[in-house]
C-alpha cells in the first residue's frame, strides 16, 4: 500500500474514531446534564407547590382535591411537567392528570425519603411509565402531613435527547467529510512534498546519498538559508580536525569554519568554482554552489572542499610522464639518426667506418652507463637522468653530468617522486633557458653528491640569467620570465614545493647574460630543518 494510500486510510479511521467518541461521550453528558437540570427543575416546583399556604389548607378541609387539583394541573401545564400528583401522609392522591385516579393510592414507592421532611430527585415508574421525579414533604405545624410529587416521563427526556443528538450526527458528519478531505489534502501535498516517494525509497536514496557522500574524497558541508550545517561528510570531519563522534550538523557555519563564503553564496545565488581558502595551515580549493527548489529559490549552499596539494602531486607525476615520454621519444630520434648513419656507411661500402662507430657508439654508451650504474645507483633517478640526456641531444643542448657525482646514499625515507621533480624541473628550466641565450654553446652542467649529512643537487646553465627585479618572485606558481605558455610558472613553485616536503632548501646565484647555478640541499635525516634560505 503507497503512502498517501495508508495517510488517507489512517485519517479517516482516525476521525471515525474521534466521531464515534465524540458522539458517545457527548450524548452521556447531555443525557447526564439534562436529567440533572430536569430533576433540579422537578424538585424546584415540588418544593413550591409545597410551601404553597393554599395547598397546607386545603389538607384540612373534608374534601382536598376539589382545591388542591386544580391548583396541580395549572402549574402543571405552566411547567410542561408530565405530572403532579399531590398525597397524604398515607399516598392517597389529591391531584393527578387523570381524574379518575384522585383517591387512588400513589405507586413508584419512592415516597419513604420525602415522609422523613427529605427533598428528594428520584427515578421511578407510575401508572404513566417511567419517570424522573422531584419529591417535597409538605409540612404543617412542623410535621410532614404530605407529599408533593413533580415528574416528567423518560421517553420525553430521550426524545429531547434524540432531537439534539440528530444535530450532533450532522455536525459529527459534516466534521468527518472535512476530514476526509483534508486528509486527501494532506496525503497529496505529503506525497509531493516527497517528490512521490515512498518511505523505502526514501530510506534506500539516504543510505545510498550517505554512501556517495562518504566515497567522495573531497569534503563536503552544506548548509540552509539560516547558515546552520544540514550535511558534512567523513572527509569534512579530517579537514577539519574534528572527531566523527562530534555532531556539526545543526551548528552555524561560522562557529565551525570561517571565511567559507557560503553565506554570500546563499545571498548572491552566485557559484564560485576553484576559490583558495585556508583551513589549519593548508590550502584547499573550494567550489561553492547554491541549491535552489523547484520555484527558483534559494534554500543552501553547499562546499566542496580539496586539498591543493593532492591536484600538485598529480601535476607532479603528469610532469613525470610528459618528461618520460619526452625522453623516450629523443632517444628514439637518436637512435633513428645513428642508424641512418650506419646504413650510410654499408651501402657506401665503407665496412671499417662502419665498425669504427659501432664501436665507438657502444663504448660512449656503456661507459656513461656503467658510470650512472655504478654512481647512482637509484635505477628511477638513473633512469630519468638517461631519459635527459637523450632529450638534450635532440634538443642540440650540451648537457654534461659531472664526473665527481655521486649519489649512493640517499635514505629510503627520501621520497624519489620528490628528487625527480626538483632534479627535472631544474634540468628542463636550464634547457629552456640555453635555448633562449642566441648562443652556439649550450651547456647545462649536473652535479648531484651525497658527501655529508646532505643530499646535494647542483644545476648550472650558461642562459641569460635571472634579473633582480624576478628574483623574489621567480618561486611563485604562474610566474614566468619566458613566454607564456600552459606550463609556464610552474616548475620552480613545484620544486620549492618539494623541497619543503624534504625539509631542504635551494639557494641561486645569478649574473645576467652569463647564466644560473642552482643549489639545492635536502637533509639525510628527515625532519631536521635546515638553517639555509631560499
Amino acid at each position: 500500500m503507497r503512502l498517501h494510500t495508508k495517510l488517507m486510510l489512517l485519517i479517516f479511521i482516525l476521525m471515525i474514531s474521534i466521531g464515534a467518541i465524540f458522539e458517545v461521550t457527548f450524548k452521556n453528558i447531555l443525557e447526564s446534564n439534562l436529567k440533572k437540570e430536569i430533576g433540579s427543575k422537578a424538585l424546584s416546583v415540588a418544593q413550591s407547590i409545597a410551601n404553597m399556604p393554599e395547598i397546607e389548607k386545603a389538607f384540612h378541609t373534608e374534601n382536598p382535591a376539589l382545591i388542591i387539583q386544580p391548583i396541580a394541573e395549572s402549574i402543571r401545564k405552566q411547567v410542561g411537567a408530565e405530572f403532579i400528583v399531590i398525597g397524604n401522609r398515607d399516598e392517597i392522591r389529591y391531584s393527578h392528570p387523570n381524574p379518575k385516579r384522585l383517591g387512588q393510592k400513589m405507586v413508584g414507592g419512592d415516597n419513604g425519603r420525602a415522609f422523613k421532611g427529605e427533598s428528594v430527585i428520584s427515578e421511578s415508574t407510575g401508572t404513566l411509565g417511567p419517570s424522573l421525579r422531584g419529591k417535597a414533604p409538605i409540612f404543617s405545624q412542623g410535621e410532614v402531613i404530605g407529599v408533593v410529587s413533580v415528574g416528567y416521563l423518560q421517553t420525553d427526556i430521550e426524545k429531547e435527547i434524540s432531537k439534539i443528538q440528530k444535530k450532533i450526527f450532522a455536525a459529527t458528519f459534516l466534521i468527518l467529510v472535512g476530514g476526509i478531505l483534508a486528509a486527501l489534502l494532506i496525503s497529496l501535498n505529503i506525497k509531493k512534498a516527497l517528490f512521490g516517494l515512498e518511505p523505502k525509497e526514501i530510506a534506500w536514496m539516504y543510505q545510498e546519498k550517505h554512501a556517495i557522500l562518504e566515497s567522495i574524497h573531497e569534503g563536503i558541508i552544506a548548509i540552509d538559508t539560516d547558515g546552520r550545517i544540514t550535511v558534512v561528510n567523513e572527509t569534512a570531519h579530517e579537514i577539519l580536525q574534528v572527531p566523527n563522534e562530534i555532531l556539526l550538523r545543526g551548528k552555524r557555519i561560522e562557529e565551525v569554519l570561517e571565511n567559507t563564503n557560503l553565506l554570500e553564496v546563499v545571498g548572491t545565488g552566485q557559484a564560485e568554482y576553484d576559490k583558495e581558502i585556508m583551513i589549519n595551515g593548508e590550502v584547499f580549493l573550494a567550489n561553492r554552489i547554491p541549491i535552489f527548489n523547484k520555484r527558483g529559490d534559494v534554500i543552501g549552499a553547499v562546499a566542496s572542499l580539496r586539498n591543493k596539494s593532492e591536484l600538485a602531486h598529480l601535476l607532479q607525476e603528469l610532469s613525470h610522464i610528459k618528461s618520460y615520454a619526452e625522453g623516450l621519444r629523443a632517444q628514439t630520434h637518436e637512435y633513428s639518426n645513428r642508424l641512418y648513419t650506419l646504413l650510410g656507411l654499408i651501402q657506401l661500402g665503407s665496412y671499417k667506418e662502419a665498425i669504427d662507430f659501432i664501436s665507438k657508439e657502444v663504448d660512449v654508451a656503456q661507459g656513461f652507463i656503467q658510470f650512472l650504474m655504478k654512481e647512482i645507483p637509484d635505477p628511477i633517478i638513473a633512469g630519468f637522468i638517461l631519459g635527459k640526456v637523450s632529450l638534450a641531444s635532440e634538443l642540440k643542448v650540451d648537457f654534461t653530468i659531472d664526473r665527481e657525482s655521486s649519489f649512493k646514499d640517499i635514505p629510503d625515507d627520501i621520497n624519489r617522486d620528490a628528487l625527480v621533480t626538483i632534479i627535472g624541473n631544474l634540468v628542463n628550466n636550464a634547457f629552456e633557458a640555453v635555448r633562449e641565450n642566441g648562443k652556439e654553446d649550450k651547456m647545462v652542467l649536473l652535479f648531484l653528491t651525497d658527501l655529508g649529512k646532505e643530499l646535494i643537487i647542483e644545476v648550472e646553465d650558461n642562459g641569460r640569467g635571472i634579473d633582480h627585479e624576478s628574483s623574489d618572485q621567480i618561486f611563485k606558481a604562474g610566474f614566468t620570465t619566458k613566454n607564456k605558455s600552459s606550463n609556464a610558472g610552474i616548475g620552480l613553485s613545484l620544486v620549492q614545493k618539494a623541497i619543503n616536503q624534504l625539509g631542504g632548501y635551494i639557494t641561486y646565484s645569478s649574473n645576467a647574460g652569463e647564466g644560473t647555478v642552482f643549489t639545492v640541499a635536502i637533509p639525510k635525516m628527515q625532519g631536521e630543518v635546515n638553517d639555509g634560505e631560499t
